[in-house]
């Protein structure tokens, strides 16, 4: 079962404007009851029940913010128009990001060769959240004509950003208000802050929630893997 929500990773575009402003022992033998024999077969026959994950998540996550163009996104100061090109789209990289994620953190961008502001060029930018550190290809528009007022160019991740804040908050809005779930039963591995995976990949770690199925119908945990959906974490659920 795949659940995905929230962008962390499409391709981008951009747009810039160029150079303006967790017995008893005894020896006495007892005959058990015929009912008590019973309770054992029972006891014996039922599912064990899956330990707890070490990180409850007992609602929304308050760092996760409502809208991308939430101010706290923000990276500044800005550069203004008549900053150099390269350093304008570095600047602009970090607000995709902090706006896909929703959830405030240091950033930092660097294109180590610049951007080559010609018609097709391709450039390579290396994005930083939380220490997590995402490549992107930044492609100049096939249309652009030098001394262009204006310059169109896309920017594409080559991975995913899974940052952990996001997960524990997407658990809870698709697991935690669910019918038939009980909401206090959500819980994670400890996840890093944040990390980079391969795009549409398994982050390695996992989630769980409380359902009256589990457990072989019995009540108990299912098991989720947590993958780098394209709109955001999405849950696999364990068989």
């Amino acid at each position: 079962m795949h659940y995905t929500k929230k962008l962390i990773g499409l391709a981008a575009v951009g747009i810039l404007a160029v150079g303006c402003g967790s017995g008893d022992s005894s020896g006495t033998t007892v005959t058990p009851a015929a009912d008590s024999k019973r309770e054992a077969a029972q006891e014996t026959s039922a599912a064990p029940q899956q330990a707890t994950l070490p990180v409850a998540v007992d609602g929304p996550q308050k760092d996760v913010l409502e809208s991308s163009s939430d101010g706290q996104l923000k990276v500044l100061p800005k550069p203004d128009n008549s900053a150099p090109f390269t350093e304008r789209v570095e600047h602009k990289l970090q607000e995709q990001v902090l706006g896909r994620v929703k959830v405030p953190g240091k950033t930092s961008a660097d294109c180590p060769d610049g951007v080559t502001q010609k018609a097709g060029a391709v450039s390579t930018c290396n994005v930083t959240y939380e220490g997590a550190v995402i490549p992107y290809e930044v492609k100049i528009s096939d249309s652009y004509k030098e001394g262009s007022f204006m310059t169109f160019y896309n920017a594409k991740p080559l991975k995913s950003l899974i940052v952990a804040k996001t997960v524990y908050h997407q658990l809870y809005e698709q697991y935690g208000k669910e019918s038939g779930l009980e909401a206090s039963k959500l819980a994670c591995e400890e996840f890093p802050v944040a990390q980079a995976v391969d795009l549409n990949g398994d982050s390695g770690l996992t989630c769980q929630y409380w359902s009256k199925y589990g457990n072989n119908g019995d009540g108990g945990f299912e098991t989720l893997r947590v993958k780098a959906g394209t709109y955001g974490p999405s849950f696999e659920r364990v068989r």
